[in-house]
């Protein structure tokens, strides 16, 4: 998936809770108050079912959620190991 999808892809979910119009690709979404832990689960869920991808538990990195850029990043690097492993 190209990374404007991906980015639009998560804007839409954050959407669902919080005002994403108003979120920059490397705003900080823990630091500006985007983010309680029920809310980093179902995000967390959403990046699995939606990409495809598994996240265990040493992806658990604050920094791979921080921002709409850090996501997509990290949801590109855990395409690219699945397909590795294929």
């Amino acid at each position: 998936m190209e990374n404007t999808a991906i980015s639009v892809e998560l804007r839409s979910f954050i959407a669902r809770y919080y005002r994403a119009d108003l979120l920059k690709e490397d705003d900080d979404i823990f630091a500006i108050g985007f983010v309680n832990s029920l809310f980093a689960m179902q995000l967390v869920l959403f990046m699995e079912k939606t990409f495809d991808i598994k996240i265990g538990s040493t992806d658990l990195d604050l920094n791979n959620f921080r921002s709409i850029r850090a996501m997509v990043q990290f949801i590109d690097r855990k395409s690219a190991e699945a397909t590795s492993k294929d």
